[in-house]
């Protein structure tokens, strides 16, 4: 039998690599002589750099930058085989996971880490940037970022201007005279799998600004700097960017990508794929059956998450594709008509969050086991 595994990471729980070890070896118990292929993967999100640095034979880079509260995070990211392609997850500097949660301020978060890992990257001669923009803390329209790349932003008195949400009203002047040619003339591409714009009700600020910390006023103060910001970027740079879909992801770091640096935002599927060449390999290898996962399966995943994505590829390609999940919630049963031929929760009896994190690695294998011994039959 000829398999192939693809699956997404179990977010806080297990990598995407850590589960297609596992799922290997529990085929191979189960199977007599399978030919199984691994390929960690990922939709842009978490486990992105992972993905690409390993399916390409790149290199990782770790660098000391600024986390959303300017306290000092390793700021991880990646260089692909090809020496010149960096992929960057804004989570890793400037992501809610690395805040304390206790101490949310979006008023005060900043993305600069974000521009440092950009502008290092740039120093070590990378062109082409695939850049995550999901997970974060910041609500600062990417201005912090800018700041990193050069960009300085002044109020009505010329003063200079820190870059966190809490300035963006305050804004009045734009200046680029710092930032470097090769930033400027650099590819960006934007795995950013909403489509929300900069403001407005389905906005950065209204919809996930709770989620970063803003009580009442601040999503007003936020809100009111977004639309006063967008404003100034549309005349800037002469043309549209504040109902761009994607504009509000990430606090706005969607607009800030594209305006500012002319970046292409696209599913992060799509982006993984079309770089580790995943229609040729399945056309290649002819699998039997295909499996994926992710840690929580339910309607959000018809949005363009992972197991859309390898179940597009099993209906193009006439292959089973099987989910083996962390949990399967409402919404789930829609991705049997996207071209999944069945799924599981690793979970094999009543038992908490905290006991499925625990033995996440020994249900998960159970689970391989078993679906491998039906197959068998």
């Amino acid at each position: 039998m000829n398999i192939l595994i693809a699956p997404d990471s179990f977010k806080g729980s297990l990598s995407s690599k850590d589960i297609c070890r596992i799922g290997k070896k529990a085929l191979e118990d189960a199977l007599d002589n399978p030919q199984i292929d691994v390929l960690p993967i990922a939709d842009g999100g978490e486990g992105t750099v992972d993905a690409l640095v390993i399916n390409t034979k790149g290199k990782y880079v770790n660098l000391g930058v600024k986390g959303p509260y300017e306290e000092k995070v390793n700021g991880k990211y990646g260089i692909l085989g090809d020496g010149k392609t960096a992929v960057i997850e804004m989570s890793n500097a400037s992501g809610l996971a690395i805040a304390d949660n206790y101490n949310l301020n979006p008023l005060k978060a900043s993305s600069y880490g974000t521009g440092e890992m950009i502008m290092d990257a740039v120093k070590k001669g990378c062109r082409k940037f695939i850049i995550g923009i999901g997970g974060s803390a910041t609500n600062d329209c990417g201005i912090g970022m800018l700041q990193a790349l050069g960009f300085e932003f002044y109020d009505k008195d010329g003063n200079s201007l820190n870059g966190c949400g809490e300035n963006l009203g305050k804004i009045k002047k734009i200046e680029d005279k710092n930032v470097p040619d090769d930033v400027l003339k650099s590819k960006y591409l934007i795995a950013c799998d909403v489509d929300n714009p900069l403001t407005g009700p389905r906005g950065a600020t209204m919809v996930y600004g709770p989620q970063k910390g803003a009580d009442e006023n601040a999503l007003h103060t936020l809100e009111n700097g977004m639309i006063q910001f967008g404003d100034l970027i549309e005349n800037y740079f002469n043309k549209k960017i504040v109902e761009v879909p994607g504009a509000g992801a990430a606090g706005g770091m969607g607009a800030a990508l594209y305006g500012f640096l002319g970046a292409e935002l696209k599913s992060g599927f799509e982006i993984i794929k079309g770089v580790i060449n995943l229609d040729q390999l399945i056309e290649e290898k002819n699998y039997d059956i295909i499996f994926t996962g992710e840690g929580q399966m339910d309607h959000q995943t018809l949005m363009g998450k992972l197991v859309l994505g390898i179940s597009s590829l099993g209906a193009k390609y006439d292959i089973p594709v099987i989910a083996v999940c962390g949990s399967l919630n409402k919404g789930w049963e829609g991705m049997l008509d996207k071209g999944l031929t069945a799924a599981c929760s690793i979970v094999n009896k009543p038992m908490t969050l905290g006991e499925a994190l625990v033995d996440a690695e020994d249900l998960l294998f159970e689970s391989y086991y078993n679906i491998g011994k039906t197959l068998k039959i």
